[in-house]
C-alpha cells in the first residue's frame, strides 16, 4: 500500500511540484496530474463506491501516474495493422527465435508436460505464445502498468472505455495481491509478465502451478507457463493438428468469403463448393475461415479452424494466430530433432 499523508500537507506539496514538473520535464511524457482531472475524479468516486478503495489511495496513485506519448503512438501503429504477413513472419520466424525456444521446451520440460496433462495444450503451442510475446522473457516491457493505463484510459478516445476496464481490474490485481501500483512493468498496452496477460486476463486465468501460493508470471517461468495454458483452455482449446492449413484456390470467387473478420463464419463444405481446394481429412460440416496472406510476391491463402481462432483470443489477429503457430511447429521440429542427437 501507498503511505498516505495530511492531505493539508501533501495538496500544496503536490502543487509545486506540478508547475516544477511542467518546467522542467520533456514534453515526450507528457506528465500531468490525473487526480485532478475532472473525468478521473468521477472514476475514482466510482472506485470507491463500487469497489471500496479508499480515496486517499487512488488519489496518491493518480498523482503518480505519468501520461506517456509513447504509449499513444505505439498503440496507434500495431505492427498488425502496419506490416504484410512476409514482414511480420521475419520478426517471429528467426532461427534465433526457433533455437531459443527449442532450449526453453527442453528447459522446462516437467513444467510443460504438466500443463498438457492438465489443460490439453501442447509444449510448443504454449512456448510459441511466450516466444512471441516477450522472446522467452527477455523483452517484458518497460512502461509502468499504471502509466500505460491511465494514459489509455484518459487520453485514448478510440479505446478509452475498453482502458478504465482494464486500469479497474489493474488496481484490484495489485491489492489482491499486495503489490504497489508503481512497480509492475510492461507493454506500452499495459500487458504484463511472460505472456503478457492484460489486468483483467491476470485475474480471470493466471494460476499458481508450482503450488507456492503465489500467482507470479512476472518471474515464474510454471506459472507463466500454466497460465498460459489456462487461458488457451478456458478459451475452448481442442488439440486440433494443425489449427490451419495452407489451400490452394481453385476458383477465385471463394475469396469472396476471405478475409471476412476472425469468426468461423463458413463451413469448410461450404469454401469447397466456392473453389477452395481443402485436404480430404477435414470434414465438409467443419467450421472455418478463410484468409489471404501476402508474400513479398504474391499471396497464400490459409483455411483457419477453432484452435485458430482460439489463439486469436490471445490477440485478435490472423497475422499473430499464424506466427505463432508456424513458430510452435519449427519449435517442435527444432526441439525433436535436439532430442534424437
Amino acid at each position: 500500500m501507498l503511505p498516505v499523508m495530511d492531505p493539508s500537507v501533501t495538496r500544496p506539496l503536490a502543487s509545486l511540484a506540478i508547475l516544477v514538473a511542467v518546467l522542467v520535464l520533456p514534453a515526450e511524457r507528457g506528465w500531468s496530474d490525473y487526480s485532478t482531472r475532472a473525468e478521473v475524479v468521477d472514476y475514482i468516486n466510482g472506485l470507491v463506491t463500487g469497489h471500496g478503495f479508499g480515496r486517499e489511495w487512488l488519489v496518491d496513485v493518480f498523482e503518480g501516474a505519468e501520461k506517456s506519448d509513447d504509449v499513444i503512438r505505439k498503440i496507434s501503429k500495431p505492427p498488425e495493422k502496419a506490416l504484410a504477413w512476409h514482414e511480420y513472419r521475419e520478426i517471429f520466424l528467426t532461427q534465433q527465435r526457433i533455437d531459443a525456444g527449442a532450449e526453453f521446451c527442453k528447459a522446462h520440460t516437467d513444467a510443460l508436460d504438466a500443463a498438457r496433462r492438465r489443460f490439453g495444450v501442447a509444449p510448443e503451442m504454449i512456448t510459441a505464445i511466450i516466444g512471441v510475446e516477450t522472446f522467452y522473457g527477455r523483452y517484458l516491457g518497460s512502461h509502468r502498468v499504471i502509466d500505460s493505463l491511465a494514459t489509455l484510459a484518459f487520453d485514448y478516445p478510440p479505446r478509452s472505455a475498453f482502458f478504465k476496464g482494464e486500469l479497474t481490474h489493474f488496481l484490484l490485481l495489485v491489492r489482491e495481491e499486495g503489490k504497489n501500483p508503481f512497480e509492475p512493468v510492461g507493454s506500452y498496452a499495459g500487458a504484463m509478465g511472460y505472456g503478457q496477460f492484460i489486468s483483467s486476463s491476470y485475474r480471470n486465468y493466471a494460476v499458481d502451478f508450482d503450488g507456492d501460493d503465489l500467482r507470479d508470471i512476472w518471474t515464474n517461468k510454471t506459472d507463466a507457463i500454466g497460465s498460459v495454458a489456462n487461458y488457451f483452455a478456458r478459451h475452448g482449446w481442442k488439440g486440433e493438428v494443425p489449427p490451419a492449413v495452407k489451400v490452394e484456390i481453385r476458383d477465385v470467387g471463394v475469396l469472396e468469403l476471405a478475409d471476412a473478420g476472425l469468426e468461423l463464419a463458413h463451413t469448410v463444405g461450404e469454401l469447397r463448393k466456392r473453389g477452395a481446394v481443402v485436404p480430404n481429412e477435414i470434414g465438409d460440416g467443419e467450421k472455418a475461415a478463410l484468409f489471404t496472406m501476402d508474400l513479398a510476391q504474391g499471396k497464400e491463402y490459409w483455411l483457419a479452424r477453432h484452435d485458430f481462432y482460439v489463439i486469436t483470443r490471445y490477440n485478435r489477429s490472423a497475422l499473430y494466430a499464424l506466427a505463432v503457430f508456424q513458430l510452435s511447429e519449427a519449435i517442435r521440429s527444432a526441439f525433436e530433432s535436439g532430442s534424437d542427437e
